[in-house]
């Protein structure tokens, strides 16, 4: 089960980062930081899952990244 959580978490980081080079998202776009705030949710729950803390904690920096840019776009 974990295992198709963090393949989801990986195809939701490429697809956000392929939208984003196609030119289809712009890094001020919000379901840009959504994917890749979805995609690090996941790989953190496989991460324990699997007890890969330095997998955790730089997807959890990661999502807290997109929190921020999310906040700052709303403002």
């Amino acid at each position: 089960m974990f295992a198709i959580i963090g393949w989801l978490g990986a195809l939701l980081f490429i697809v956000s980062y392929l939208l984003l080079s196609m030119g289809r998202l712009s890094s001020k776009s919000r379901l840009y930081h959504i994917l890749n705030i979805l995609g690090a949710v996941c790989l953190i729950a496989n991460g324990f899952a699997l007890n890969d803390f330095p997998n955790i904690v730089v997807n959890a920096v990661w999502a807290g990244i997109g929190v921020y840019a999310i906040l700052k776009i709303v403002k």
